[in-house]
């Protein structure tokens, strides 16, 4: 797992082709919006939640957010343990992001 801030986290995704985004939050705060791309996992549905960390293509590499970045990052480390090449953890998580949200559509 590498914790990057936002700017890193911006240039990396708009050059990585295997990049994944998961935005691990409740369905109550994707309310307040997602970033483009993400995938939706709730981190406190634990069965659900370890049955995607599971499936994912673990090739690919990872960004993962959350509020503030203590959730993501434990989603990094199970990611990591399951036996992901790559995971990036974003510093401070959605509350420091300056950049672009999107409407939640769920």
């Amino acid at each position: 797992m590498e914790n990057i801030k936002e700017e890193v986290w911006r240039e990396r995704i708009a050059k990585d082709k295997d990049a994944v985004i998961l935005d691990v939050r409740t369905p109550m705060e994707w309310q307040d919006g997602v970033l483009k791309n993400a995938i939706l996992i709730n981190f406190h549905d634990q069965d659900n939640f370890l049955a995607a960390m599971e499936s994912m293509d673990k090739s690919k590499n990872f960004y993962i957010y959350c509020k503030s970045g203590q959730r993501s990052a434990y989603a990094c480390k199970i990611l990591d343990n399951l036996g992901a090449n790559h995971t990036y953890n974003l510093i401070g998580g959605i509350i420091v992001w300056k950049g672009e949200t999107h409407p939640y559509q769920g």
